[in-house]
């Protein structure tokens, strides 16, 4: 199959490239600098910007499906209308070009639970992609954890550099994280399984635990010692701002997770299973993996 890659520098994108050609597909990417990309020699790569709709459809021709795995979260307060023009401007393009898939990365979270401005900007962008006509599959994850993921690199960070946290009441909240290995082998077992076109699906590792609980066994994995003392009176906001001045973390995106603590995202739906039984990766062996890599 003719796949192409959006997204491919960034954390999820570049490390699902390698698979979709040991899988056996063709795979091109759409980078901003062709010059930069340093992906496998097998890539095409054509260089475009999804905020010029032109640049797009040349890099459509002959695409059977596109895998959208585009963020805007370093665009400050004005993210989420970013995300909503990308995500238009591809939806218009792959419609026309005759693309028969689009798989989306989204995030869980129930939209009852006034999902933060990050996770229902993740939903909304889902639904701006299901208005193509083609086969939207969407895939909805929590905390992905990887060398290169800011939300783990907040994490690790956080647990290497205080010993003790005064955090908000949110942070004993469930979630329900997932190795990037799992992710990448779930974005290309939908593209092999027809029944998994045009369905949504909640994807997530073995392990439910809250956030204060992932923030403990990393610091053990590091050697560390950790003293948590939730309190009431601590907001998303102030708890974002702190995150982004102990932490290297790109300001925007800290201050976008660290408000995303507020929403339980925990899959309730695992019929993805049925077609894709991926052997998940505990946490513990995924953190060991995240450190390694770094």
């Amino acid at each position: 199959m003719h796949v192409l890659v959006t997204g491919a520098t960034g954390f999820v994108g570049e490390r699902l490239v390698e698979p979709l050609l040991s899988a056996g597909h063709e795979v091109r990417v759409f980078v901003r600098d062709a010059a930069d990309y340093r992906g496998p020699r097998e890539v095409d790569v054509y260089e475009g910007d999804l905020l010029e709709p032109e640049t797009i459809p040349p890099a459509l021709e002959g695409i059977d499906a596109v895998y959208y795995l585009v963020h805007s979260m370093k665009s400050g307060g004005e993210f989420e209308e970013m995300d909503r023009k990308l995500a238009a401007n591809v939806r218009d393009a792959a419609s026309e070009a005759g693309v028969e898939r689009v798989i989306y990365l989204g995030g869980l979270g129930k939209e009852a639970d006034e999902l933060s401005g990050h996770l229902r900007s993740r939903r909304e962008v889902e639904y701006v992609l299901e208005e193509g006509e083609y086969d939207l599959t969407a895939l909805r994850a929590a905390v992905i954890i990887g060398g290169e993921s800011a939300s783990f690199e907040m994490i690790e960070q956080l647990a290497s550099r205080l010993p003790v946290m005064i955090t908000p009441r949110w942070v004993r909240n469930d979630c329900q994280p997932i190795a990037i290995d799992d992710v990448i082998a779930y974005l290309v077992g939908v593209l092999e399984a027809p029944e998994t076109a045009g369905e949504t699906f909640e994807i997530g590792g073995p392990d439910v635990m809250t956030y204060e609980s992932m923030l403990r066994v990393t610091a053990e994995k590091l050697g560390k010692r950790l003293y948590i003392l939730p309190v009431p009176v601590l907001t998303p906001t102030l708890s974002a701002y702190w995150v982004s001045l102990v932490t290297d973390v790109d300001r925007d995106v800290a201050h976008a997770l660290a408000a995303g603590l507020k929403n339980p995202v925990v899959v309730t739906d695992d019929r993805i299973r049925e077609s894709l039984p991926v052997e998940l990766t505990p946490f513990e062996t995924a953190v060991s993996r995240a450190l390694g890599e770094e």
